[in-house]
């Protein structure tokens, strides 16, 4: 994170006396509305509710947040970065274009120079910037119930297949059986948060991460690589196990998974993830605290490097390690999806006399 914030009660009752002491380095998103403000922007304050907060103006982006019509979260004072201002009035006017370098040679700019612009004032490039409030107004319509060609359309797709030739693209094309390789097949599995990519042979599942984690690709081709198999668009009994599972657990009826998992991680790895096992529903863990367990405090980088490599996303709860002080750290799947995770199991956590008879 770029800035430790104080808990959500002391950044909600900033926002309600509209200061400007997190000026730059808190930003309010607001679920009912869908945007994201200062914390002292002048409009009607929300409900506690429907809050979320933010230390960056990119996650309030990646979550599906737009910037606030009000006071302007995205705007510099003129005299500090004139041309980031000229860029994001661009921007506004064609939000759904998909901006390249030439796009702005064109029109005058050096990219290099437009990059950091953009990262000193914002923390993020420009192009990464149209990229995300492009999927991001995307995973917006996806929260609130709309299709998921809706979404892809929105998200600036020419077309409804183009999702479908992105998933393609990713899990690469489907190849022709052939003697002595293994094939794994591959779908997705739509969440409350978001679709999810899960990857399965006929008896295990392999892989499950959210369809927008940057290291996706990365993991199918390692995953690939691992297996020494092809993946290829298709249903496998763990793939229909765990969609059912899931929606157990997205509609708070059931925290227990029991799709088979293939973990083929190191000896270290599978360790630390057979601790993220244990960790209750409703609570959470530091990375030091599995560090005291598996090794010394020294392993708790080791512990971090082990948590970021796991391939099996709410299976495998590494959205309930946090930091030393509570604090949320870096989750693959974007923070505001770690605090709803964590939000949600806090209302499944046992309680009461029969809290220990809830497996």
């Amino acid at each position: 994170m770029l800035f430790d914030l104080p808990n959500d009660d002391i950044l909600y009752d900033a926002l309600l006396a509209r200061s400007v002491d997190y000026e730059g380095q808190a930003f309010v998103c607001v679920k009912s509305t869908g945007v994201f403000c200062r914390l002292s922007c002048p409009a009607r304050k929300p409900k506690r509710e429907n809050t979320l907060f933010f230390d960056n103006i990119a996650a309030c982006i990646d979550s599906g947040f737009r910037p606030c019509e009000r006071c302007r979260p995205l705007n510099q004072p003129s005299d500090k970065e004139p041309l980031v201002n000229d860029l994001l009035k661009l921007l506004d006017r064609a939000p759904d274009r998909r901006w390249t370098e030439d796009d702005l040679v064109r029109r005058g700019f050096d990219p290099s120079t437009v990059r950091r612009a953009f990262k000193r004032a914002l923390g993020i490039t420009f192009l990464d910037l149209a990229r995300q409030r492009r999927m991001g107004e995307a995973a917006r319509h996806l929260s609130a119930g709309a299709s998921v060609i809706e979404a892809q359309m929105d998200a600036g797709y020419d077309s409804p297949s183009g999702f479908r030739a992105a998933f393609a693209k990713l899990i690469g094309e489907a190849p022709a059986m052939s003697q002595g390789r293994q094939l794994l097949f591959a779908d997705t599995i739509e969440t409350p948060l978001g679709p999810m990519i899960a990857v399965a042979d006929k008896t295990h599942l392999h892989l499950l991460e959210f369809h927008d984690r940057k290291a996706l690709p990365t993991e199918m081709e390692s995953l690939k690589r691992k297996t020494r198999s092809a993946v290829a668009p298709g249903r496998t009994p763990p793939i229909d196990q765990i969609e059912d599972e899931l929606n157990a657990y997205f509609a708070g009826e059931s925290s227990e998974f029991l799709t088979p998992l293939a973990l083929d991680g190191t000896a270290f790895e599978r360790q630390i993830w057979a601790k993220l096992l244990k960790i209750p529903v409703g609570e959470t863990r530091s990375y030091s605290d599995i560090a005291r367990e598996v090794a010394t405090l020294q392993a708790v980088r080791a512990v971090a490097r082990a948590n970021g490599a796991n391939r099996v996303a709410i299976v495998i709860p590494c959205h309930r390690c946090v930091g030393s002080d509570g604090s949320l750290t870096g989750y693959g799947g974007g923070l505001w999806r770690k605090q709803w995770l964590l939000r949600h199991e806090g209302k499944m956590k046992p309680v009461g006399l029969f809290a220990e008879d809830v497996g």
